[in-house]
């Protein structure tokens, strides 16, 4: 699911939970400590403008999201062969509690397995959701993890994953040391489509690949993607069968061909070998636009070519016969809905016209502008995610950086978020600040909720100089957070005086830093 800098997803109206503002600030020559606010609600209304019927309400902000794991250099546990990898899957429901979601299918003797089973799972963009995988070595063949090695685990959440697309991290023993070389990747899927392909498949006169037996065939299909060939599905193995019929299965039409069935899919089908080095048979490709007009008859065949064998053999015609007996496109009926209406949400507005982000925006200057702009839009929007902070810090960088061309002190630029606490590009958020760091700016963030605030407070950096995932330091302090809930009985005045507290001394270091004097008043004729 790709995202832009308005938090948008495949070009729809749906926005991200916070809540936007930028301040311009104008010197004058009197004092530095003196600075007039001239507001600009900054492409708020552009931001939170959308379509639809007025009054209209969105539904919840879940999705589907389908899981895929991989690994790469997997410790190797087993003395006289490789490991078998399983990985479990777990999230998180409170502190410190995991509860298991589902296992991969275990792959023998294999340090780089790419696991056919996916996940499917709910996300809900405006929470923080703690995913956990763990990779053990199996030992036994009922995939019981009493007495299985452990090679590692990763700890993320689930919008890191979906904001990434493909999220490879390392694999870490218990005590956070790497575990070897081991690197695990987890990549994500929207499931908008609920349509599912149903197979019968079989083959017909497989070359043989064992010395002393017949082969032992199974099916891999694949997703042609941007980077090349994805796994959708991996059939059963067959044992000592050169005609093979594989149990029917069903693949979603989004993994499969991204819901276009005159997209390319390719078939791949493999001797299975103990020793994890499967002895390659033969490939084709196709589209399911073909098998479904091929099997409009009978059934539809392809011919399995070994482009090697057919380089090297004189009169190779093909290493056997894939039959696709029955290829049936259906719709899988799951699906989840929701009213945001309900109290529980951070947008929802009382009865009193009272919220939590109107309460942050009326405490910080009394924004008329951007509270109209909230109150209209709130109605029409779609939340969506994941949370991306990085488009926005990055899209006012822009503006002052354009002013680094100022020879006075008279441009300054603050951005005000107002947030739940979820952030999903932690790493591209740190790399804007330290760059925001050499501009005139600062960022403001309010939390609102009762969510946990940490990834906001490490952004503060009161208690050290904020770095970059690659180590650069911020070259000063720009950010400063306020937990809305600290001040709700305090009132609004003692917000504002936590919110703006640091904001004087960062507007006077900048300049100051740049040797800028404020502008001079005109001369009286």
């Amino acid at each position: 699911m790709e995202t832009n800098a308005l938090g948008t997803a495949h070009n729809r109206r749906r926005y991200s939970s916070p809540t936007i503002l930028l301040l311009q600030l104008q010197t004058s020559r009197q004092t530095p400590a003196k600075i007039s606010l001239r507001t600009s609600v900054c492409d708020f209304q552009a931001v939170m403008a959308a379509s639809g019927p007025p009054g209209s309400r969105p539904t919840e902000c879940v999705t589907k999201v389908a899981l895929s794991i991989s690994c790469k250099n997997l410790l190797d546990m087993d003395a006289f062969s490789k490991s078998d990898p399983l990985c479990v899957f777990f999230m998180n429901s409170s502190g410190s509690q995991w509860w298991e979601v589902g296992r991969t299918e275990k792959i023998m003797n294999c340090l780089n397995p790419t696991f056919s089973k996916t996940f499917v799972i709910d996300y809900y963009f405006e929470m923080v959701q703690k995913l956990k995988f763990v990779v053990y070595d199996i030992d036994s063949d009922s995939c019981n993890l009493e007495g299985a090695d452990f090679l590692g685990e990763l700890e993320c959440t689930l919008g890191q994953v979906v904001s990434s697309g493909k999220l490879t991290r390392p694999l870490l023993m218990k005590d956070k040391r790497p575990a070897g070389k081991g690197t695990i990747t987890i990549c994500a899927e929207e499931r908008t489509d609920n349509r599912v392909v149903e197979f019968e498949c079989a083959g017909r006169q497989l070359d043989k690949k064992d010395f002393f037996g017949k082969s032992d065939p199974f099916l891999e299909f694949y997703k042609q993607t941007e980077t090349g060939w994805q796994l959708a599905h991996r059939t059963e193995v067959v044992k000592y069968n050169l005609n093979p019929v594989w149990r029917p299965f069903r693949i979603p039409l989004q993994s499969l061909c991204g819901g276009d069935v005159e997209k390319s899919i390719k078939i791949d089908c493999y001797d299975y070998n103990n020793s994890g080095s499967h002895d390659f048979i033969g490939s084709f490709q196709t589209t399911l636009s073909q098998i479904q007009q091929s099997s409009l008859t009978y059934a539809a065949e392809f011919e399995c070519i070994n482009s090697k064998k057919k380089q090297k053999k004189k009169g190779y015609k093909n290493s056997g016969v894939i039959v696709i007996k029955h290829c049936k496109i259906a719709i899988d009926f799951t699906g989840s809905n929701g009213d945001p209406r309900f109290p529980q949400s951070l947008h929802y507005i009382n009865p009193h016209g009272y919220n939590e982000y109107l309460s942050a925006i009326w405490a910080v200057g009394s924004i008329e502008g951007v509270v109209t702009a909230y109150q209209q839009c709130l109605p029409k929007v779609k939340l969506y995610g994941p949370t991306n902070f990085s488009p926005v810090i990055n899209h006012v960088a822009h503006f002052g950086r354009q002013a680094m061309q100022q020879e006075t002190a008279s441009q300054y630029f603050v951005l005000l978020i107002i947030t739940d606490g979820v952030i999903t590009d932690m790493d591209e958020t740190r790399r804007a600040i330290v760059n925001a760091s050499r501009l005139p700016m600062s960022i403001i963030i309010v939390g609102v909720g009762a969510a946990d605030f940490s990834a906001m407070e490490f952004l503060d950096g009161d208690d050290g100089i904020l770095r970059s995932a690659t180590g650069e330091a911020a070259m000063r302090d720009i950010v400063q957070f306020v937990p809305f809930r600290q001040f709700q009985n305090a009132g609004t005045a003692a917000l504002a005086q936590s919110v703006l507290a640091e904001l004087p001394d960062q507007v006077a270091s900048f300049f100051n830093l740049f040797h800028l004097m404020p502008p001079r008043e005109p001369t009286s004729p």
